[in-house]
């Protein structure tokens, strides 16, 4: 029988013998880009999700820990109802189905985005979950984000061969943004803070999802998350424009020079680990549609690292060689495909 189909059943039947549930059966949502499923239910006049994170994958535990630490501090992260660390289920408060990413538009950009930054406070004041400091956004974390991208992107997906000055160019700009992340403030960070991760309720508040992972890291981290989303962007005006804003009303005691530059460097670092990711989506886990999300990451550290002298020669190697690759591959299973 199916593992997936298996794991369904043992959900639904785990969900049924909780107190206070019915779950005569599960209606599934979505799968995430981790290991994670999402299933619905109804239950006395309102719906509950039902979640199956295999634990051989996923982290449960530290996933009820950031949930009541989050709640804790005022974060609007939805209640767990009940959990089976062992097995990997829990049931959660259904946010909706409305994402923030739906919502967005030219008209409404301006007050999402604001509400948005404004929850980040109270993300960045939680620094412990569960009675343990929460991890640390460490050397060991960067090499690994560093690695999707040198593996993942140019080994797995491009096949690429570099000379040893296109990599001593990789090398020198991973220190550069290494650099930028250990010079600012930590604070709690959510870690994937976009427009996929934040719902819209049915009463127009804003809900957070997808936290598991939040660690003690950059205080840009989040916020270009959001801003320099893998999913959404955005005329570079507009975006600074916020940027000066959140700047103003966050963190005016940071000479907004310094700012932007680590503005700047969290969010190629990011764009680094995304473009790697994708690219082991595709191949480690066969979801192949993430590849579509590639070239606007690598457009971000094109245009953001052309911005500054230390990132401009990664700029333009990422330019040249790196994209026109990843459009030759894209091209290339077209082709296929339709053969």
């Amino acid at each position: 029988m199916n593992t997936k189909t298996t794991r369904q059943q043992a959900l639904q039947r785990w969900a049924d013998q909780q107190p206070g549930f019915q779950c005569p059966s599960l209606t599934m949502i979505f799968g995430d880009a981790s290991f994670r499923r999402y299933f619905r239910f109804a239950q006395s006049g309102r719906t509950v999700i039902a979640v199956d994170a295999p634990p051989e994958h996923e982290n449960s535990q530290q996933f009820i820990a950031v949930a009541e630490a989050y709640r804790q501090n005022g974060v609007p992260v939805p209640e767990v109802l009940a959990c089976d660390l062992a097995q990997g289920f829990y049931l959660l408060e259904d946010f909706g189905d409305c994402q923030f990413a739906h919502q967005l538009n030219e008209d409404s950009a301006d007050s999402l985005y604001r509400r948005a930054l404004d929850c980040l406070p109270a993300i960045q004041q939680v620094r412990s979950a569960g009675g343990q400091p929460l991890p640390a956004f460490d050397d060991a974390l960067l090499d690994n984000e560093f690695y999707l991208f040198t593996h993942w992107l140019l080994q797995v997906h491009l096949g690429l061969t570099l000379t040893p000055q296109q990599q001593a160019v990789i090398d020198d700009t991973f220190v550069v943004l290494r650099d930028a992340f250990k010079a600012q403030p930590q604070v709690g960070v959510h870690r994937d803070y976009h427009s996929r991760n934040l719902m819209i309720r049915d009463d127009g508040s804003l809900g957070i999802i997808d936290f598991q992972d939040a660690v003690l890291g950059p205080v840009c981290y989040d916020a270009v998350s959001l801003l320099r989303d893998c999913y959404q962007v955005w005329p570079a005006a507009q975006v600074d424009a916020w940027i000066q804003a959140l700047h103003q009303r966050q963190h005016s005691d940071i000479p907004f020079e310094q700012y932007r530059l680590w503005f700047d460097m969290t969010g190629m670092q990011r764009h680094v680990k995304a473009s790697g990711i994708f690219a082991r989506l595709c191949h480690r886990d066969g979801k192949e549609g993430y590849l579509l999300d590639v070239p606007r990451t690598l457009d971000y550290l094109i245009t953001v690292g052309q911005r500054w002298p230390q990132t401009q020669a990664f700029a333009s190697l990422v330019a040249e060689v790196v994209k026109p690759a990843v459009l030759a591959v894209a091209e290339q299973s077209t082709a296929v495909a339709t053969s």
